[in-house]
């Protein structure tokens, strides 16, 4: 791998911003149970250090959606390539997604979800990209930090399946 990669939040940054969703999603559903659906893969180190920061009872599942092939741009066309194994039904749900970017993956997970009949559907995210949304029917209710359009990677995020391990997020230096 070749490309520069620049740090853009820290670890530390990123943990500290963690906890303040934690906190906020512990004081809005005290004394309920929340069902974490981690985005995978991108959203696995969010979604598990999110969870440690959750004071209540939890379940956490698992989809795998993709509207990206092996470059930076998405096709704009999502695919299910896992879906969950428990029922959403009357839970509170909350979708763990690592960035929004065009917003055509999250608009087409919230309508599925929906006819599933959860309590309630949110969706929190890492990074969040506003200016390049497409898709203009996603509320994200938690956000992590919002960034101009830059491509990222680390901390969950991926360039070609490389750079996920990386402890903080950085963008993709363009030579």
């Amino acid at each position: 791998m070749s490309e520069k990669i620049s740090v853009y939040f820290t670890e530390e940054q990123i943990a500290k911003r963690i906890a303040e969703i934690g906190a906020e999603i512990t004081k809005r559903f005290a004394g309920e149970e929340v069902t974490l659906v981690c985005i995978l893969k991108g959203s696995i180190f969010f979604t598990t250090e999110l969870a440690k920061r959750i004071d209540l009872p939890m379940v956490i599942d698992f989809m795998k959606v993709s509207s990206y092939g092996s470059g930076t741009k998405t096709t704009g066309i999502v695919n299910v390539k896992q879906d969950l194994e428990f029922d959403i039904a009357d839970k509170n749900v909350i979708i763990v997604e690592d960035i929004i970017d065009s917003g055509y993956t999250l608009s087409h997970l919230q309508k599925v979800l929906r006819l599933r009949n959860p309590k309630t559907l949110t969706i929190c995210t890492l990074l969040d990209k506003p200016e390049r949304r497409v898709v203009n029917d996603v509320k994200v209710d938690y956000v992590g930090f919002e960034i101009p359009d830059k491509f990222v990677v680390g901390y969950g995020l991926d360039y070609d399946q490389h750079y996920r391990n990386l402890p903080y997020v950085g963008y993709v230096e363009q030579e």
